[in-house]
């Protein structure tokens, strides 16, 4: 993948923010020149795994052992991406470079696409979709929290001249890369997206604009009252671990 000006350090820094906490147990993914230090729960050889990428300053070691715990308690495994630079990985993250490390997780993970769920919260967003979009036969994608327009969350802390360049350069290389509603559109499968209604982060819109993109044949869209970007969970758990739960066990069934 050819270097992108959203590659550029300014960005980076206004985007990433990695920590160096791991989890006791990691599975390392080589990716390019970066070795990605994820996590893979398994408790059964024949069920599905969901593939989970997290928010921009959240860890892998954040969701060890209780999201593991939960998913199982689905009848799901679990494998937790752990991101460029961030816990025991190398390399720097990157928005655009990050993209192909999709590839090398389905290659490890070692399962048949068709039994693998794809869940991104906020930034993670763009990764699960991502992984959707390379590999469509997925069984179900899950998007909490998630960005609908990358160009517009880019804009709100770095501007063009911060990047030596203009705003049509931006624009062309965020819908080079990161054109949601084309990849959205292209998705078939089932979707769920949960938002919080008074996110302040990442507002509502973003959700409903994903939902009203979707062409999936079996999509919805929980907009939990209570909560903000990084309490959506706790403030709504019991609606959110229904919703959930119902999504990924009625599909984890179908074939």
């Amino acid at each position: 993948m050819s270097t992108s000006i959203l590659e550029h350090p300014r960005i980076t820094r206004s985007y990433f923010f990695p920590r160096a906490d791991t989890p006791d147990d990691i599975t390392f993914v080589h990716s390019g020149e970066a070795r990605l230090a994820c996590a893979s729960h398994v408790h059964d050889p024949d069920a599905h795994t969901l593939v989970h990428f997290h928010g921009n300053g959240e860890v892998v070691a954040d969701y060890i052992p209780w999201m593991a715990d939960l998913l199982a308690g689905f009848g799901l495994n679990s494998f937790f991406v752990e991101y460029r630079g961030y816990g025991g990985s190398t390399g720097c993250p990157g928005l655009v470079s990050m993209l192909d490390d999709v590839d090398a997780i389905v290659e490890a993970i070692d399962q048949p696409a068709d039994r693998l769920f794809a869940f991104g919260r906020s930034i993670g967003s763009i990764y699960a979709l991502e992984l959707a979009h390379r590999h469509p036969e997925i069984a179900g994608l899950v998007l909490e929290s998630g960005i609908a327009d990358v160009l517009e969350r880019v804009l709100l802390r770095v501007s063009p001249s911060d990047l030596d360049t203009t705003f049509n350069e931006v624009q062309r290389e965020t819908r080079r890369y990161f054109d949601h509603e084309a990849k959205l559109a292209d998705f078939g499968k089932p979707l769920l997206i949960m938002h919080a209604l008074r996110d302040h982060l990442v507002d509502v819109s973003h959700a409903r604009r994903m939902h009203a993109w979707s062409r999936s044949y079996q999509k919805r869209l929980a907009i939990f009252e209570n909560g903000d970007h990084n309490s959506i969970f706790e403030a709504n758990r019991t609606e959110y671990l229904r919703a959930l739960r119902l999504f990924l066990t009625l599909h984890a069934r179908q074939r």
